[in-house]
């Protein structure tokens, strides 16, 4: 289990972006984290997997623990080997290099097992396949983001986070990524989710958090957020028809709601 426990983050040592987040990401589940741009969903991967320091950020409290082992402050390099791959929002492919050149690169700590884990990810995402021997830059975005899962996937990874891996994709490559995301878990790898497209992610994760400016408001299953008035209104755009749709202030039961996960084994 990937675990956060109690983390606050602070950029620049003055600014608290991160406000005692707890979440829990079992073996095997998908979970999703939503929220609006900038409440804090970014930060708390970055935190899992040791990038703060591209933003001048810093873990003042709390901890990460991957299946019982605390990794807070590990190196970006000792977080892969513990089993553990992020896909940076935007994809972050290099585009002047091939297709096959971008998952050399993402086997990298996996060496022995690169030319078979190519071959993996071919049969994964057969269009990178056919594009293996052109350059990145010349995928669609679609492409793209298949490019950025199937690095990631080289280090054979327990668990896979995924930043926005929807963000700027017709609403038909969006259906696409969301299925490969639950190939790719049915296959035994751990997903957390980061995302803004609410309907997309709570269809495919079994279990949900939402955060609002560092704090998570609010977490169940997936099934139970869908169905949950104030969620289809605030995230999903799904108000009654002929009401004012409010603003999230307004909800008086969003505020301080914390329920923290209790996993059925």
């Amino acid at each position: 289990m990937l675990e956060v426990k109690n983390l606050e983050v602070v950029y620049q040592d003055v600014i608290l972006v991160l406000r005692g987040v707890s979440l829990q990401v079992p073996k095997g589940k998908i979970v999703s984290l939503l929220g609006s741009n900038g409440s804090g969903k970014t930060t708390v991967i970055r935190s899992i997997t040791g990038l703060l320091d591209v933003q001048n950020g810093d873990i003042t409290k709390g901890n990460v623990i991957v299946d019982g082992e605390d990794i807070t402050n590990f190196k970006p390099s000792k977080i892969v080997e513990k089993g553990i791959a992020q896909v940076l929002e935007g994809r972050r492919i290099f585009s002047e290099l091939t297709v096959v050149e971008n998952l050399r690169l993402g086997g990298h700590t996996n060496s022995k097992e690169i030319n078979k884990n190519i071959d993996k990810i071919f049969e994964l995402f057969p269009i990178l396949k056919k594009r293996s021997k052109g350059e990145a830059g010349y995928l669609s975005g679609g492409e793209q983001q298949m490019l950025a899962i199937g690095r990631a996937l080289m280090s054979e990874p327990t668990y896979l986070l995924l930043d926005e891996p929807s963000l700027g994709l017709a609403p038909k490559l969006v259906d696409q990524i969301a299925e490969l995301i639950t190939e790719i878990n049915s296959q035994g790898v751990t997903v957390l989710l980061v995302e803004q497209n609410a309907n997309m992610a709570l269809n495919i994760s079994h279990h949900g958090y939402i955060m609002e400016t560092g704090n998570i408001v609010m977490d169940n299953s997936s099934k139970k957020l869908l169905d949950d008035q104030d969620v289809r209104e605030f995230y999903l755009g799904l108000n009654a028809e002929g009401t004012k749709r409010k603003s999230f202030k307004d909800v008086k039961h969003y505020k301080r709601k914390k329920r923290w996960l209790s996993w059925a084994t």
